[in-house]
């Protein structure tokens, strides 16, 4: 029976010490939004019940007027806001499985080598982004959330952090990885032209 091929120590070393990186940036900049940004009016009782605490849009950072702003705002449920109102040991049971889940797939995949190098970067984007997450859920019993990007008073994306951008960065890589992959099979297995034969 052939083993599967490994990665060497040097790459999974690398891999871990990137996750860990990108890990912190988002439990850092979590926390600096903790620390400095209000709420938003609408919020979680948690987040009224902080002392001296504004609950207003208005107290958040603008970045770019009309389009982009820090605003604070907790997130107990999936992306946009899915599953808010299912119980906490529903939520909490359900999101630490599939983080888990999804990590341990992930990090034996790169281990054993599988995709290319596109593949291998995506790994650390991905997994730091659900490590950052679940670790909110886990201390806090929510996500924190703080990047608020809107059309003027209309349209408005839900209020997202880094580890939602590093995952998108992540899927979007693993997305590049396949097409590459796929490309490369098209091209080693050119279609074969049939000649038809007239009697």
């Amino acid at each position: 029976m052939k083993l599967p091929m490994r990665r060497g120590a040097k790459a999974i070393a690398l891999c871990l010490a990137f996750t860990a990186v990108l890990t912190a940036a988002d439990l850092w900049t979590k926390q600096w939004a903790v620390d400095n940004l209000p709420c938003q009016v609408g919020e979680t009782a948690n987040c009224r019940a902080i002392p001296g605490r504004h609950f207003s849009r208005a107290g958040g950072i603008l970045l770019v007027d009309g389009y982009l702003d820090f605003t604070y705002a907790e997130n107990r449920g999936a992306a946009f806001g899915m599953l808010n109102d299912a119980p906490a040991w529903v939520r909490s049971t359900l999101f630490t499985v599939a983080a888990t889940l999804a990590t341990g797939v992930l990090m034996w995949m790169f281990v054993t080598a599988s995709g290319g190098v596109l593949f291998a970067w995506a790994v650390p984007f991905i997994v730091s982004g659900a490590l950052g997450n679940m670790i909110d859920r886990w201390r806090l019993g929510y996500v924190v959330d703080f990047i608020r990007f809107h059309l003027h008073d209309g349209w408005e994306w839900p209020t997202f952090n880094v580890a939602d951008i590093t995952i998108s960065i992540g899927v979007g890589l693993l997305l590049l990885d396949g097409l590459r992959k796929d490309a490369s099979i098209a091209a080693s297995n050119p279609p074969t032209a049939h000649k038809s034969v007239s009697g």
